[in-house]
């Protein structure tokens, strides 16, 4: 039987980190190793079994993400990082890039996504392998590009990213769940076409579906956001 390739995984959202420890398990060849929920949490979790990479949330509620990394890095921990956040900065992302991080993941993403970063991951380790050196510039060339993802998930048919990036970011941003109604204002779409980005993301675990009552009438459904 093939080596299993160990995950921890961090994130200090509850409902997200049970989601993504789910979805390492779904994907052959990977077993998650370890949660946490914090930094400090990651660092003990390295330092009490062998971790191959590290499925790693860059706003936890102790120290960014990236201090992590330089933490791990100082300690001689030499597991592989994968990037997990919500932020677009691109500050963040060269800083990633400089600290060895292998791979930047954007939230929200659904089980196909992470599963292509972890299969493209894996090739990477398989050309890899046990050899100490390349000979040739294409030999490097592939070590480098197996660590990328082939293709991005496919959306379903009629959903776009650009408006699914947008609708997430009204529910992260909002100070409370709001409406279908509410969300298709605050974006600029219909109540239907938002209630169905909604309804995606709440699925992915996203989000999470609750009821408003207002006076007698039949409860209204609202979302928040939990990725």
């Amino acid at each position: 039987m093939p080596e299993q390739i160990r995950v921890l995984v961090v994130e200090d959202e509850p409902v997200a980190l049970e989601a993504h420890a789910a979805y390492v398990q779904r994907v052959p060849g990977f077993v998650v190793a370890g949660t946490a929920a914090t930094g400090q949490e990651a660092m003990r979790a390295l330092q009490s079994g062998p971790v191959d990479v590290v499925l790693l949330d860059m706003h936890l509620p102790d120290r960014h993400g990236l201090d992590v990394v330089r933490a791990m890095r100082a300690g001689g921990h030499r597991a592989d990082v994968i990037a997990v956040t919500s932020a677009r900065d691109l500050d963040v992302v060269r800083s990633a890039v400089s600290l060895g991080v292998v791979q930047y993941l954007l939230k929200p993403f659904v089980f196909a996504t992470l599963r292509e970063r972890l299969e493209a991951y894996r090739s990477y380790r398989e050309q890899l392998g046990s050899a100490l050196e390349v000979s040739t510039q294409s030999e490097v060339d592939q070590v480098l590009a197996g660590v990328r993802a082939a293709t991005p998930a496919t959306l379903p048919k009629g959903m776009g990213a650009d408006l699914l990036a947008k609708v997430s970011r009204a529910l992260r941003d909002a100070e409370g769940a709001l409406s279908a109604s509410e969300l298709g204002e605050a974006v600029g779409v219909s109540r239907v076409t938002a209630r169905r980005y909604a309804e995606y993301l709440t699925d992915n675990r996203l989000a999470a579906r609750g009821q408003r009552y207002a006076g007698a009438g039949r409860p209204e459904v609202e979302y928040r956001w939990v990725g």
